[in-house]
């Protein structure tokens, strides 16, 4: 029979740049430890941040992943879109090339991530609000 769960994450206010978050995920949701074949599903409620996955174990990566990002969509363009800031229209430029969601398999309990793989949350804004993640999980 097949389960069913879903839950909405909350996550506190983060500097801008590259944050893993897959143990907080998984902290949230024990329902994976339950689960021999099912899939989790994430969805971030905003248009300023995004979710991806990328290597987890050194932190340099996230250090060069956001000065790619930042030399992809510069502050400096001369965008239209200004009244809420000179981070916001890069953030949604940003937003739309990592994504707003995942789909990651699960086996026997745990999310089956490659070795070096991690779930980010991506902070595009200088000053940012808490992030909601809807968390759809099914499986047997």
């Amino acid at each position: 029979m097949m389960n069913w769960t879903q839950r909405n994450l909350q996550f506190s206010r983060k500097r801008r740049g590259f944050h893993l978050v897959t143990r907080d995920i998984v902290d949230q949701l024990p329902e994976i430890g339950d689960l021999r074949c099912g899939m989790l599903h994430l969805f971030l409620q905003h248009t300023s941040a995004a979710l991806t996955l990328n290597e987890n174990a050194d932190p340099d990566v996230q250090v060069d992943l956001e000065a790619s990002m930042n030399a992809i969509a510069p502050e400096s363009f001369p965008y239209i879109h200004t009244c809420e800031g000179p981070d916001d229209m890069p953030a949604h430029v940003k937003s739309s090339l990592l994504g707003a969601s995942l789909m990651i398999p699960v086996q026997d309990g745990h999310l089956a991530l490659g070795t070096w793989q991690g779930i980010y949350l991506v902070e595009h804004r200088n000053h940012a609000t808490p992030r909601r993640v809807v968390a759809t999980l099914w499986g047997e």
